[in-house]
């Protein structure tokens, strides 16, 4: 149950109003309509974050889902499980999400992404954590990505380790279809 109410639309601009109707006033988006500019803006880098980049969509959708798995956020991973299986992610290795790099279900490169993940989430500050983020996982994702993708998948994480805690500190309720 959200802990506080979900935004209507009365307080927002001819603008906001079309973007929620564009968003199909799914929970998150009411919630973040509280404050019309930063719904804007956390719409514009997560649409440039899923639709914009040169990485690979299934592994983004890996890592993502990743992320509300080990941040318990149930509302990200339906979300994202549902996005991976259209974009073909075989249903193992959605499965397979919950053991993370530790499944036989992925090759290296989503091994390394997934470690990645992990490291990411699990360290408050990975660069000053040897062997964190910014070591042994890093060394490794950074050997299958190039300096760009490299970039997209970090933003992506970190993005969504932010969605996520937004999701869990509201307590932002499920939709029925979900």
């Amino acid at each position: 149950m959200a802990r506080i109410d979900y935004a209507t639309t009365d307080h927002l601009s001819e603008r906001g109003k079309a973007h929620m109707e564009r968003l199909g006033h799914k929970n998150i988006f009411r919630m973040l309509s509280h404050s019309e500019s930063h719904l804007r803006n956390y719409c514009r880098l997560g649409n440039a974050i899923r639709h914009h980049g040169v990485l690979d969509p299934r592994l983004r959708e890996l890592a993502i889902t990743r992320v509300g798995i080990l941040l318990g956020a149930e509302y990200e991973v339906i979300a994202h499980k549902r996005i991976g299986r259209d974009l073909g992610i075989p249903e193992n290795q959605i499965e397979a999400l919950d053991q993370g790099a530790g499944s036989d279900a992925f090759n290296e490169v989503e091994t390394a992404v997934l470690a990645y993940t992990d490291d990411l989430v699990d360290n408050g500050n990975p660069g000053s954590n040897p062997g964190a983020g910014a070591g042994a996982s890093f060394d490794a994702v950074a050997g299958h990505l190039s300096g760009e993708e490299l970039v997209e998948l970090t933003l992506a994480i970190t993005f969504y380790i932010m969605t996520s805690k937004f999701l869990i500190t509201f307590g932002i309720d499920l939709q029925a279809e979900e």
